[in-house]
């Protein structure tokens, strides 16, 4: 075995592979070649994932699977759909900047609009007098909301809460309102539930006590 021969052979010495006279000449030469002896050690952490694999395959299974006669036309038939969906959302833009080119720059498009529901309600506390304007619109991952109000009571800690159709509440924000102020304070916040899985949201007091309601219909 040639000097080059020895220096190319580390892999297959790491991997097991080479034959039993080649084998005992490539550990002659590691003895004299640092450079050969790191790559072995380096080659240690393939050869054990290796040997994992080979533990946990059933010996009927083929160790290099192929894949099935019918891969490649669901692979196709995958690719096709992809494209085809590409090809709607390109004439959905193409439609939305003809329509923003025909009406002119007053025209003003609700990205998604068909699939998304919006609730704008106002309402007031008769006992607290409390103000609230809140505009809830249906997401992907729930519902985003934008509360302002007008709350002259404070300082006090308050939150938003959404209320469920089935009577569950999640908390959507929390602010606190400063001392005796009666101008707006706006908050943003989101629920996990959708718009149309809500059936009211109610501004509280941290202590629980209910300031305003505003029922979504």
């Amino acid at each position: 075995m040639r000097s080059l021969e020895r220096h190319r052979d580390v892999g297959a010495y790491a991997l097991g592979v080479l034959d039993e006279a080649d084998a005992f000449r490539f550990e002659d030469h590691l003895m004299e070649c640092p450079r050969c002896a790191t790559q072995v050690t380096e080659f240690g952490v393939v050869t054990r994932q290796l040997m994992l694999y080979r533990q946990a395959t059933p010996r009927l299974v083929h160790p290099m699977p192929r894949p099935g006669p019918r891969l490649l036309d669901r692979l196709l038939t995958e690719i096709a759909t992809r494209r085809r969906a590409g090809r709607r959302r390109l004439l959905y833009a193409l439609a939305a900047a003809v329509v923003c080119a025909v009406a002119g720059p007053g025209a003003v498009l609700h990205a998604g609009g068909a699939d998304r529901s919006a609730v704008r309600v106002t309402a007031t506390g008769e006992r607290s007098g409390v103000w609230a304007q809140l505009s809830a619109e249906d997401e992907t991952w729930g519902t985003g909301v934008e509360l302002t109000v007008k709350d002259a009571a404070g300082p006090r800690p308050c939150r938003l809460v959404a209320v469920g159709r089935d009577g569950t509440e999640q908390t959507v924000t929390s602010w606190t309102v400063p001392g005796r102020d009666a101008r707006p304070n706006t908050m943003r916040g989101g629920a996990a539930l959708h718009a149309d899985q809500i059936a009211r949201y109610e501004v509280r007091t941290a202590d629980g006590e209910r300031l305003v309601t505003l029922p979504t219909g």
